[in-house]
């Protein structure tokens, strides 16, 4: 009989002891994660980023609003992009291309702020900040290239008489209705993507390749925003009016913010005349 009691408190004893070792196994392995969780999200850690490259983590918060309205894979930082010990020399082309991408990004913020003024739309005010550092990024540059700046610091005066006629007739137009202004967004970036889309043609340096990339990007985003507010605003479905129905509708099915290389462009323009032919 004492035996098998002995028996009988010897297995309590080591369930008891195995139950307990369980337990504190499951409160370190909860606490391991808990901790990872605190530092990355999720259970993961945070990779550390190389210098210049964008956090993800910080990517939509740094976003001046909403899903669609997106500055490009790598936009916010370009007006902060790491360059080579020397600058190598420009081509006439590469010069050119910079002058004139310094001036279009301009017109493109010069007519969202005035756009913004007119209909109080937080698309034109997000988009506009986001056009500010597109310019700053092309005029760094110029500046490291040592080319003179072609930029008015006056809002709607440009050097370029292309781009000045091209302003005051997109003004004009988008100050008719809130579908029209909607629309004229969505022309300056189609304008923009091509000529973007030109003036790589045009180059093979790579701090000018990858700020042009970086606004492409943004441009994409920028087009896809603006479409979907006139959608939104006034159940109009927008019909491209510089990029081919195929170039478009491929910018459309694109990841935000992944951008989408195709080309297309209408040789003679769309509404307004514009033949993307600037030198």
């Amino acid at each position: 009989m004492l035996k098998k009691i002995i028996t009988i408190s010897a297995l309590i004893l080591l369930t008891a002891v195995l139950i307990f070792g369980a337990i504190n196994r499951t409160l370190a392995k909860t606490s391991s994660e808990t901790g990872r969780t605190a530092q990355g999200g999720q259970g993961h850690s945070r990779a550390i980023l190389p210098a210049g490259q964008a956090n993800p983590d910080l990517q939509a918060v740094s976003l001046p609003t909403g899903p669609d309205v997106g500055l490009g894979a790598g936009a916010a930082n370009l007006a902060d992009l790491p360059l080579a010990a020397t600058p190598t020399a420009l081509s006439a082309d590469e010069a050119a291309g910079l002058i004139f991408m310094r001036e279009e990004e301009k017109l493109a913020y010069d007519v969202y702020s005035a756009l913004s003024a007119r209909w109080n739309l937080r698309v034109f005010q997000n988009i506009g900040r986001s056009e500010q550092t597109h310019t700053a990024a092309v005029k760094n540059l110029l500046d490291r290239y040592g080319v003179k700046d072609p930029a008015s610091s006056s809002a709607g005066v440009f050097t370029n008489p292309d781009l000045q006629k091209l302003y005051t007739d997109l003004s004009a137009r988008g100050s008719q209705s809130v579908a029209e202004a909607l629309r004229v967004g969505a022309a300056i970036e189609e304008i923009d993507i091509l000529d973007l889309q030109k003036r790589l043609a045009q180059t093979s340096n790579p701090e000018i390749q990858q700020v042009y990339n970086n606004l492409l990007n943004g441009s994409y985003n920028h087009l896809r925003a603006f479409t979907n507010q006139l959608n939104a605003q006034t159940g109009v479905t927008y019909q491209p009016q510089y990029l081919t129905p195929e170039a478009y509708q491929a910018i459309l099915s694109a990841t935000r913010g992944s951008g989408q290389g195709g080309g297309g462009g209408r040789r003679n323009g769309g509404q307004g005349g514009w033949n993307n032919t600037q030198p």
